[in-house]
């Protein structure tokens, strides 16, 4: 019999290994990224295969969780953030996991990392242009900022949802919403989620648009992922009073799933001190487990003194009138 070489050995041990062992799917919006090596290390000491859906931005995620509620697609989400859970509990597609005390912010799943949901601007645009930044929120509907500035939509993204619910809080509905038409009528673009504001739209990365909603960890993360060494980063903060939503994200088991135990673990595992210290430079946002160490890159990241953030239940009772009102002021459609 002819020698196996030891990689082909190695190979049909990892396939014979998982051949029989059971699959836990796990719902993500686009920006999971936990490393590979951690990943496998839980199948490993599980003895289970993860299976990974990644279904866009958050609000197209739960959107696709309400969708197949009848024959659920995963056994557990995570990216579930305090924009959505009031429409994912109301749509009763999730199940608390049970073991880990709850957030205030997030009522029914188990919080896993948080951030903070901010405008950030191209530097060097404004460099080249001699324009001041703007100081306030209402600056942004003066001639000088006409065409400036995208957001995301609140009906299918969750930092577009963020920065709506942020100018709500701050300003109060009525009032919101003259700005936000005064918005419309100085050119604010919308695009559909994150990934196309920030990298279509945002001059940084060939688009026209200087200012972005993003994350106010966004500028350390330009720094951590550039080809060349920077002392600072080419995009900032721009921490209006009033824009900046605290964002929570968390994990919960999918109701109807078919391993809630091995979900259970995975969401521990999120918890987990090392993908705690992983999650800042792969998801950028900060852990919530006490006492992890940030990596010296976040000194870029401007960590917000204030934010606006309705409560939890004032977003679950409001934000589905609140995004149909913005959809008919902003694009003019009827919902």
């Amino acid at each position: 019999m002819k020698l196996i070489p030891s990689t082909l050995m190695l190979s049909l041990s990892l396939f014979a290994a998982f051949a029989g062992a059971a699959e836990l799917r796990v719902l993500t919006h686009s920006s999971f990224a936990v490393s590979k090596p951690l990943l496998a290390e839980f199948e490993k000491q599980n003895g289970v295969k993860l299976s990974i859906v990644k279904a866009g931005d958050a609000g197209e995620m739960v959107n696709k969780l309400i969708l197949t509620r009848a024959q659920p697609i995963a056994d557990v989400v995570y990216g579930v953030d305090n924009t959505l859970i009031g429409k994912a509990q109301s749509a009763g597609v999730l199940e608390a996991a049970g073991k880990e005390k709850a957030d205030p912010a997030l009522p029914g799943a188990v919080s896993v990392d948080y951030g903070y949901v901010a405008l950030n601007i191209d530097k060097a645009w404004f460099a080249k242009n001699k324009l001041p930044l703007p100081k306030t929120l209402d600056d942004l509907t003066r001639p000088a900022y006409k065409d400036l500035l995208v957001v995301e939509n609140p009906a299918t993204s969750s930092p577009g949802l963020a920065f709506l619910l942020a100018t709500i809080q701050s300003q109060g509905e009525d009032k919101a919403f003259a700005f936000w038409g005064k918005l419309r009528a100085n050119g604010v673009k919308v695009a559909k989620g994150w990934t196309e504001a920030y990298y279509t739209d945002f001059s940084r990365n060939g688009g026209s648009r200087p200012i972005v909603v993003s994350y106010a960890t966004s500028p350390a993360a330009e720094v951590f992922y550039s080809k060349e060494k920077l002392n600072e980063s080419p995009t900032a903060n721009l921490l209006l009073p009033g824009s900046v939503f605290r964002q929570v994200e968390g994990a919960a088991l999918v109701k109807g799933g078919k391993e809630p135990e091995l979900a259970r673990k995975f969401i521990e595992f999120l918890r987990s001190e090392a993908v705690q210290k992983d999650i800042p430079t792969s998801m950028w946002m900060y852990p919530v487990r006490e006492g992890v160490a940030l990596d010296p890159v976040y000194k870029f990241a401007e960590k917000p003194s204030s934010h606006a953030t309705p409560d939890s239940k004032r977003i679950a009772d409001k934000s589905a009138q609140w995004v149909g009102r913005w959809t008919r002021v902003v694009l003019k459609s009827a919902q």
